[in-house]
């Protein structure tokens, strides 16, 4: 037979309404009366239901962040965000989902969230529109869409690719070449925009033959380095806009027997965990993928909250990290 919260009140000598609110944590509880609710819930085996506390509260206490797990960047994002919500008494759902999938805004829209992080955000997505038209707390971690209203936490991604430029530049290269990601995220628009204007403002071109457009995973690296090799003039430098497309260049290199960084430099972008793995030794731009993740839930938790202020972008700085693969 199941233990239901009527059995538990009858033990504890109260209400059944005194044993939801105890066991929820509601401040109107006598703290000797939810001790005596909670040691007679413990003796009885009994836990509370998350489904009748949402019937009966009209929330879910859940929030769903949707990541591409195929980028090893977002799953460095879960644990800070799993963390700031617990510590509210807020759980996370994960949806490997990507881009603006139709299925994924109807998951959103069925009552079984409070909140949600977006983290595989296009520009103009139309997830983000319609999560707004419809009421449900939301904030956008790492790409933006572009709209106005939206809460939102990214990188200097403009400023950090800047600076990769300007260290290739000091670093007596005039050929440098670049494989940028999609041009359909603010990631890969901003850092194109900022690597491309460095150079320009140092008097040197980006020419079609050393640039090639892709996605953001390994693949794109092999791939993009390949065909900037086939160009008439050999880049001695390569700026990948993501860590996952450099450690795809530097595996494509070595198997073509270029020596890194001596016949060619490549630098990175973001500074995942295996960007210092001694197997790479990534020279990259840093983002604060912990500081940026924690950002984003403390906004999203004062939405859930009932915070009705003006929506807020956080850009959090890019740094340089100097490691083996630019000379």
């Amino acid at each position: 037979m199941s233990i239901t919260s009527h059995d538990v009140a009858r033990m504890a000598g109260v209400s059944q309404p005194t044993v939801s609110r105890a066991l929820r944590g509601d401040p109107r509880v006598a703290e000797p009366t939810r001790r005596r609710v909670q040691a007679a819930a413990d003796e009885l085996g009994y836990v509370a239901s998350e489904l009748g506390r949402s019937l009966s509260t009209r929330t879910t206490h859940q929030i769903a962040m949707v990541a591409d797990l195929r980028n090893a960047l977002y799953p460095t994002l879960v644990q800070p965000l799993h963390d700031r919500f617990a510590e509210q008494g807020l759980r996370m759902v994960l949806l490997a989902e990507r881009g603006d999938d139709r299925l994924t805004y109807d998951k959103l829209l069925d009552r079984s969230v409070d909140g949600v992080v977006l983290t595989t955000t296009l520009l103009g997505s139309s997830m983000s529109k319609g999560l707004a038209e419809r009421g449900l707390p939301f904030v956008e971690l790492n790409r933006l869409s572009g709209r106005r209203r939206v809460d939102g936490v990214t990188a200097d991604n403009a400023g950090g690719a800047a600076a990769v430029a300007r260290l290739l530049i000091e670093g007596g290269h005039r050929r440098i070449g670049a494989i940028f990601g999609s041009g359909q995220t603010s990631t890969g628009r901003d850092r194109e925009a900022g690597f491309r204007r460095t150079l320009s403002e140092a008097g040197l071109n980006l020419p079609p033959s050393r640039v090639y457009h892709g996605g953001f995973g390994y693949a794109d690296g092999v791939v993009g380095l390949s065909t900037l090799l086939a160009g008439r003039y050999r880049p001695t430098a390569v700026f990948c806009a993501g860590d996952l497309i450099a450690i795809g260049a530097l595996n494509e290199a070595r198997r073509l027997g270029l020596a890194v960084p001596q016949e060619l430099a490549v630098v990175g972008f973001d500074d995942i965990e295996m960007a210092g793995w001694p197997a790479f030794d990534l020279t990259t731009a840093r983002i604060d993928l912990t500081g940026m993740a924690v950002a984003a839930a403390d906004l999203l938790i004062a939405r859930v909250g009932g915070n009705a202020g003006r929506p807020e972008i956080r850009t959090f700085p890019a740094e340089l990290v100097l490691r083996g693969t630019h000379a």
